[in-house]
């Protein structure tokens, strides 16, 4: 008895020994420098939690199923593609064509022409022109959003779908699981979706008891709303109340403001297909896609970028990484959560360092203190290399995603410029080449710059040392993907 102290100590040293030893071989493979590093410190300090904690959240990949889902889903958008109308590629600049090409080659969605597109700034607004469009619907309406939720600012909307149903118009409904369900009022949500008669299915659901199981952190964070195929609306907006019901958010005083988009012309189907792909995934029904032949005399070129872990490539980021490598004149870039990666950030400084105008809008404080901590770690190497750093005023959290490029080329959509939207959700963006549409998003841009502060490198350098040392553990722990 008195050797079985010695006995467990020796046991628990060898599994220590064991679990470090497998860290080593297979933490490495197939992921980044910065992430694997990550992980292998949490497992060699706290190694029995670190390993815990790697078995809950270390993979970034989705079930094969999902993955070979995809697979079929691009194809079938291959297949349409041939039907869509080129675009112009008159005015383009050298630089844009091979970037079109990337992204075509890994979301499957070619560029289209003839599209028209308008910007939604008001949060109120955008989901009156939602509901004003699901009123117009004779055919179908297709939703899907990170937080759908029925609560007074909503109540519009839900009755529109209402409505809709009531006129023999189909309607789908897609929302994500944990997302949703932590929202204040979900039941109720779930409760008025069943009485207005939609059909609808979680995103990404963590039901291990009905044998549906995946990381729990990769979600879905798409918005997107099709209405017939002729209109459609995607960008920053969740379907939620400005303060997303959250009682500390109400006790801040805390806002979210968005920017939305409002499509028209081809590129509608091809957000109908993203939304088609993923109802096919989660409630195995096909739904042929049968075109409505859409206006296509707008201006506009327009591509839509699909990502996420069911795709073997950050397609976002890879996307995001050719604009700012091609950029000529003007970079500026508007994220809530912005969290660069090693590539991402050198492209940006190196931008700025061969002449260009570089400024990136974000909050003036956060809703997510470790993210929040995260984006200040970069603050001193923006503002060294030249980026002018533009915050955003209190009590408002910029939650708009989109950055402009030159004077005629534009992103806008949901995904942040973060690790986790670059390879943990699955997100939807849309490239845009036009003049116009870059004018009215300077026009935006503009209206952050005269609220907004810059900030300044020597302000930053004044920062409390303490407050730097969470920032600095914080960029650590994002590495954790």
């Amino acid at each position: 008895m008195d050797q079985l102290p010695l006995l467990v100590t020796l046991l628990l040293f060898a599994l220590d020994l064991a679990i470090r030893i497998a860290a080593l071989i297979v933490i490495p493979r197939d992921r980044k420098p910065t992430a694997a590093t990550a992980w292998l410190l949490a497992i060699f300090f706290i190694p029995f939690v670190g390993i815990a904690v790697y078995l809950l959240i270390g993979s970034t990949r989705l079930p094969a199923w999902r993955r070979a889902k995809q697979q079929e889903i691009d194809a079938r958008i291959a297949e349409l593609a041939g039907t869509w109308p080129p675009p112009d590629n008159s005015g383009w600049p050298p630089w844009f064509g091979p970037v079109v090409t990337l992204n075509d080659s890994l979301g499957a969605t070619p560029m289209t022409g003839g599209n028209e597109a308008t910007l939604i700034g008001d949060y109120q607004a955008s989901i009156d022109r939602m509901s004003l469009a699901v009123d117009e619907a004779t055919r179908y309406v297709h939703v899907e959003f990170y937080i759908l939720s029925f609560d007074d600012t909503t109540r519009g909307f839900f009755a529109a779908l209402e409505h809709a149903v009531q006129r023999g118009v189909t309607v789908r409904v897609l929302l994500d699981h944990i997302a949703s369900v932590r929202a204040a009022g979900h039941k109720q949500t779930f409760a008025e979706l069943d009485r207005i008669g939609v059909s609808w299915s979680f995103m990404l659901p963590v039901q291990p008891l009905k044998g549906k199981y995946q990381r729990p952190d990769l979600r879905n964070h798409r918005k997107i709303v099709v209405v017939d195929g002729l209109v459609g609306f995607m960008g920053s907006q969740n379907m939620i109340a400005r303060s997303y019901n959250s009682a500390k958010n109400i006790k801040r005083g805390l806002m979210w403001q968005e920017l939305v988009t409002r499509v028209t012309g081809p590129a509608v189907e091809g957000m109908n297909l993203v939304f088609l792909g993923d109802w096919l995934t989660e409630t195995g029904e096909v739904v042929v896609s049968e075109p409505t032949p859409a206006r296509a005399d707008g201006e506009l070129n327009c591509q839509i970028v699909p990502s996420g872990p069911e795709y073997p490539n950050e397609n976002n980021l890879l996307v995001f990484l050719a604009l700012l490598h091609s950029a000529q004149q003007k970079i500026i870039i508007t994220s809530p959560y912005f969290v660069p990666d090693e590539a991402m950030l050198y492209a940006i400084t190196s931008s700025v360092r061969r002449g260009l105008d570089v400024q990136l809008f974000v909050s003036e404080i956060g809703d997510q203190g470790p993210v929040f901590h995260a984006q200040r770690s970069y603050y001193e190497a923006l503002l060294t290399a030249g980026v002018r750093i533009f915050l955003y005023p209190a009590p408002y959290i910029l939650h708009a995603k989109h950055f402009s490029i030159d004077d005629d080329v534009a992103v806008i959509g949901s995904s942040n410029m973060d690790i986790r939207s670059f390879a943990l959700d699955l997100e939807v963006s849309l490239l845009v080449h036009g003049r116009s549409f870059v004018d009215e998003l300077r026009a935006v841009e503009s209206d952050y710059r005269a609220v907004s502060r810059e900030l300044t490198l020597d302000e930053w350098r004044e920062e409390p040392r303490l407050s730097t040392f969470f920032d600095g553990l914080a960029r650590l722990t994002s590495a954790l993907q």
